[in-house]
C-alpha cells in the first residue's frame, strides 16, 4: 500500500487500483500505463512538478498524450514563470521516485493544478505512487484530495 492509496482509502474516496508489469526500458511511463491498462492516453494523467520564479513547487497533472505548458501552469499558480523542478527536490518533497510520483499522499502538500480536460471523464487514472501502479478515481475526488484546481495547462 502506497501513501497515495492510503490517502484515498482514509478519505473514503471511491477508487480502483490497477497494477501492471512495468517495463524498465519503456520510454514513456504514462503511455505504457495507458497501453497496458487498455485505456485512452487522454484518460491517463501524469504528475509533473515545476518550480515557479518565487521558489514555489507546484504539481501539474496533464494527460500522458499531452505536454505541460509552463506559461499556463505559472499563470494558474499566480507566478510569472515556471520550470521543471530538480529531480532530487521532487523526490525529497513528494516522497516518490520519478515515474511513480503520485499527486496523492505526498510528504509535503503542494499547490496542485489539474488540466481541465480531466473533467471530460467520469474517472481518470493517475500514478498510485509506484511505477506499474495506477489509481482510478473521479476528477472531482482528485481535486478534493489534493486541494487542486482545474485549469487549462496542457500544451496546445
Amino acid at each position: 500500500m502506497t501513501p497515495g492509496i492510503e490517502a484515498a482509502r482514509k478519505a473514503g474516496i471511491s477508487h480502483n487500483i490497477h497494477q501492471y508489469d512495468h517495463d524498465a526500458h519503456s520510454e514513456s511511463y504514462g503511455l505504457e500505463a495507458a497501453e497496458k491498462l487498455g485505456v485512452e492516453p487522454d484518460q491517463v494523467f501524469k504528475t509533473l512538478v515545476v518550480e515557479t520564479d518565487n521558489g514555489q513547487l507546484v504539481v501539474g497533472i496533464v494527460p500522458v498524450s499531452a505536454s505541460l505548458n509552463l506559461k499556463k501552469i505559472a499563470k494558474a499558480a499566480k507566478a510569472k514563470k515556471a520550470a521543471m523542478a530538480d529531480k532530487q527536490k521532487v523526490q525529497r518533497t513528494t516522497g516518490y521516485v520519478l515515474g511513480g510520483v503520485s499527486p496523492l499522499g505526498q510528504k509535503k502538500a503542494l499547490t496542485t493544478v489539474i488540466d481541465g480536460s480531466a473533467q471530460n471523464f467520469g474517472a481518470i487514472y493517475v500514478s498510485a505512487g509506484r511505477r506499474g501502479l495506477e489509481i482510478e478515481l473521479a476528477p472531482a475526488d482528485l481535486a478534493k484530495l489534493t486541494n487542486g484546481i482545474f485549469a487549462d495547462i496542457r500544451q496546445d
